[in-house]
């Protein structure tokens, strides 16, 4: 389970430099075959330009203002393993040989989504999601929690909220909600 580039690095660290090619083409004599994988960037272009361009914006905001800022955000836990695909350098016909697989458990093992927030002055509310979360759940979860938070928090009735750009954070009906409840979003 090792990648092109780890053997080019382990073969620098050897004393033996290989491109990567002459490595390649080695594993395929020794009758070994992989795919080589592309991951997106955990970070776009994009994301990286909007965030430097909101770090700029409040570079100048008072300490006083941070301290009133509620932070929140989701997350699923997957609760055994990873949910994703694993790529190995194997020989033809080995696939279910014990070293080249990976432990499961029946049925994926499960996952839960969490809803929390967060603040200088410690963590708000953490809230389990069921199921597959929409604007009308997450307009409830903020409707039932985000003030009570704020509120455990001492953050006082003027916070100033936080969130991504999660289209359910930017749907049309959670703007409604936090217009209607006078929540100052920062942006």
């Amino acid at each position: 389970m090792v990648t092109l580039k780890k053997l080019q690095r382990f073969s620098v660290e050897r004393g033996e430099p290989s491109r990567r090619t002459t490595i390649s083409a080695a594993l395929h004599q020794s009758g070994l075959y992989g795919r080589v994988t592309r991951r997106k960037p955990l970070l776009s272009k994009r994301h990286m330009t909007a965030h430097l361009e909101f770090a700029k914006r409040h570079l100048k905001d008072s300490q006083p203002m941070r301290n009133k800022i509620l932070w929140s955000d989701a997350t699923k836990i997957e609760l055994f393993g990873l949910n994703g695909k694993h790529h190995v350098w194997r020989k033809p016909g080995t696939a279910h040989h014990l070293a080249n697989t990976i432990p499961t458990v029946k049925h994926g093992g499960g996952s839960i989504m969490l809803w929390g927030c967060f603040s200088v002055a410690g963590t708000g509310r953490l809230v389990r999601i069921e199921g597959n979360m929409n604007v009308a759940m997450y307009r409830d979860i903020l409707d039932e929690n985000l003030f009570q938070s704020a509120l455990d928090l001492r953050l006082g009735r003027r916070f100033i909220f936080q969130q991504d750009n999660d289209p359910k954070h930017t749907a049309k009906i959670t703007k409604e909600w936090l217009q209607d409840n006078s929540v100052n979003v920062l942006e």
